[in-house]
């Protein structure tokens, strides 16, 4: 087994068994889960334990990150974000 890649909300991962994409939605520190969304936007909740032994690769993400949520406000929140993290904040503040 590989180094443990601790998930961080907002950052992407490959799959590298699925060969899929994803990235962590939320994470549940007082649960042990980690709530993940594909690309495809199918949602999955891990649990810490599995998720460290997944095979896994982090990315940037995709041309396209909006996608899987079917929004079309990503010109909106990328003009008001200048990281990540502050258009999740955005996000979460609008309730996409």
């Amino acid at each position: 087994m590989g180094q443990t890649i601790n998930p961080e909300r907002g950052q992407w991962y490959k799959r590298l068994d699925l060969d899929a994409s994803f990235e962590v939605v939320a994470i549940d520190r007082d649960e042990e889960c980690i709530e993940i969304q594909y690309y495809s936007g199918e949602i999955e909740e891990i649990d810490q334990a599995s998720w460290e032994l997944l095979e896994l690769s982090p990315i940037a993400p995709p041309d396209n990150w909006s996608g899987a949520y079917e929004t079309d406000s990503r010109v909106e929140i990328e003009a008001q974000a200048d990281s990540l993290e502050s258009a999740l904040s955005l996000m979460d503040a609008k309730n996409y």
